[in-house]
C-alpha cells in the first residue's frame, strides 16, 4: 500500500508536472514494490488458495509496472536522432497513459487483496461482491473527479462549451442502460431487489437524458441544472429502504442512503443557491466557497459505506461485535483519509502549474523585510525632494550634511540585516 497506493500516485503528480522528484519518487516507489512482491512470496506465514484473485492480478499490475519502468528509461536516455525521433513522441505518450492507469490498477488490487485476506465473495456471494465494490468505486471515483473539476478543472470546462451536468448526466444514462438489463438474471423468479435495482436503471437512464437536454440553455450556451444531484438524491432515497436480513446491514445501508441523499441535496443547493447556476464562484476559477466541499466529500463516504456493506463484511461485523455506529464512523474516517489525499495531490499539481496564479509570500501577513526598507526609502527621498524648495542656503547646507549620515546609517543597517553573521564588523567599529 505504501508503494502503489501512496508513493506512485505521488509520482504520477509530479510526473505531470515535470518535477526533479519524479525519477527519485518513482525509483523509490519501484524497489518498494519488488520488496513486496519478493516477501508476499517468501514469507511461512498464511497460505492462499493458489487461483486467488488477487494473485492472479497481480502479474497485471506488474505488467503495468515493468512497462512504466521500459518506458521511463527510454524517455530518460534522450533517445532523438534518426527513427528515435518519429518514436519518441509514442513512448511519451504510453508512459503518460500508463502511468495515470496505475493508481486505477492498484486500487483494484488492493480491494483484491482485502477481499483475498478476508476469504470473501466466493460462489454464490460473487455477484453481490461485484455489485457492491463496482458502484461504490464508482461513487469514490466521480468525487475524485469532481475534486478535480472544483479545484483546477473550471477553466477547461469552460474551454468545452460544455456544463458539468452535461458529462455527469451523459455517464448516468450510460451506466442506467447498463443496470436496466444486468441486475436480473434471465430465466430466473423475479425478486423484490430486482425489481428495485432494474427499475433504478431505468430512472437513471431517462433522468440523464434530461439532464443532457437542460444543460444548453435558449441560445445555446451552457447551461446547468439540478438533474445529477436529484438522481442521487433519488437513489440514496431508494437505498435507505433496501431490504436486508441483517439489523447492522441494514442501518448500514439506511445510513449510505441518507448519505447519498445528503449528497445530492446539497449539490443541488449549490448549483442553485451558491454558484447560482455560475460555473464557479470567480471568473478565473481560483476561489471556492466552503460549501462546495460538502457534496463532493459526501461521495467519498457514500463509495466507503457501499463497498463496506457487502453480506459477509456485515456478518462479520455482526460476529465481532461491532455496532453499526463505531462500524459507520470507522468507514468515515477512511473516506476522510483519501478526501485529505486526493487534495494535498491536487495541491502539489496546483502550485507549480498555477504558481503564477499565488500572491508573493508574506510572513504573518506582512510585507517581506527587503519590502519594507526599500517602502520606507521611496517615501524618505519622496520627502526630502518636496522640501527641498522650502529651505534656505544655510538650513539647505545643513539638511545636505544630516542627510549623508543618515544614507550612511542606513546603509550600515542593510548591510548588519543582510551578513550572516556581523561580529568583526562590530568590534572594529569597537576598536
Amino acid at each position: 500500500m505504501l508503494a502503489f497506493g501512496l508513493l506512485f500516485p505521488l509520482g504520477m503528480v509530479l510526473g505531470i508536472i515535470k518535477s526533479r522528484w519524479h525519477v527519485p519518487v518513482q525509483v523509490l516507489s519501484t524497489l518498494i514494490a519488488l520488496l513486496g512482491y519478493a516477501l508476499g512470496h517468501m514469507h511461512g506465514g498464511r497460505k492462499f488458495v493458489s487461483s486467488n484473485v488477487h494473485a492472479k492480478f497481480a502479474n497485471t499490475v506488474y505488467f503495468f509496472l515493468v512497462a512504466q519502468i521500459v518506458l521511463g528509461v527510454y524517455l530518460k536516455l534522450h533517445l532523438e536522432k534518426g527513427i528515435h525521433r518519429r518514436i519518441r513522441p509514442v513512448v511519451r505518450i504510453l508512459h503518460s497513459v500508463n502511468g495515470k492507469a496505475l493508481p486505477v490498477v492498484s486500487w483494484t488490487q488492493m480491494i483484491f487483496g482485502g477481499i483475498t485476506a478476508l476469504g470473501f465473495c466466493q460462489d454464490d456471494h460473487l455477484g453481490q461482491c461485484l455489485a457492491h465494490f463496482i458502484m461504490g468505486s464508482a461513487f469514490i471515483a466521480y468525487g475524485i473527479l469532481l475534486t478535480i473539476l472544483l479545484l483546477v478543472g473550471q477553466l477547461w470546462l469552460r474551454r468545452t462549451g460544455r456544463s458539468q451536468e452535461f458529462f455527469d448526466s451523459v455517464v448516468i444514462s450510460a451506466w442506467g442502460c447498463v443496470n436496466t438489463f444486468t441486475e436480473h438474471r434471465w430465466g430466473t423468479a423475479w425478486v423484490r431487489n430486482d425489481w428495485q435495482h432494474t427499475t433504478m436503471g431505468i430512472v437513471w437512464w431517462c433522468a440523464g437524458l434530461a439532464g443532457v437536454w437542460l444543460s444548453k440553455g435558449r441560445d445555446g450556451a451552457p447551461k446547468r441544472n439540478f438533474i445529477p444531484g436529484f438522481v442521487i438524491l433519488v437513489t440514496g432515497w431508494a437505498m435507505s429502504a433496501h431490504p436486508q436480513t441483517m439489523p447492522i446491514s441494514a442501518m448500514t445501508h439506511k445510513i449510505f442512503g441518507y448519505t447519498l441523499m445528503s449528497m445530492g441535496f446539497t449539490r443541488i443547493i449549490e448549483i442553485s443557491f451558491v454558484l447560482k447556476d455560475k460555473t464557479g464562484v470567480s471568473e478565473d476559477g481560483t476561489e471556492l466557497n466552503s460549501f462546495q466541499y460538502v457534496p463532493v466529500f459526501l461521495l467519498y463516504a457514500s463509495g466507503f459505506l457501499f463497498m463496506g456493506a457487502t453480506e459477509e463484511q456485515m456478518a462479520l461485523v455482526a460476529e465481532i461485535g461491532i455496532d453499526h455506529v463505531a462500524y459507520i464512523l470507522i468507514l468515515y474516517s477512511l473516506a476522510f483519509v483519501l478526501f485529505l489525499f486526493v487534495n494535498i495531490l491536487i495541491y502539489v499539481y496546483d502550485r507549480s502549474a498555477n504558481a503564477a496564479t499565488f500572491a508573493k509570500p508574506t510572513a504573518n501577513g506582512r510585507a517581506r523585510a527587503n519590502e519594507r526598507v526599500e517602502e520606507e526609502g521611496r517615501l524618505r527621498d519622496a520627502g526630502e525632494f518636496e522640501l527641498e524648495g522650502l529651505m534656505s542656503d544655510d538650513e539647505d547646507e545643513e539638511h545636505a550634511t544630516r542627510r549623508k549620515l543618515l544614507r550612511n546609517d542606513v546603509a550600515e543597517d542593510d548591510a548588519v540585516l543582510g551578513s550572516p553573521s556581523t561580529l568583526g564588523r562590530n568590534s572594529d567599529r569597537v576598536a
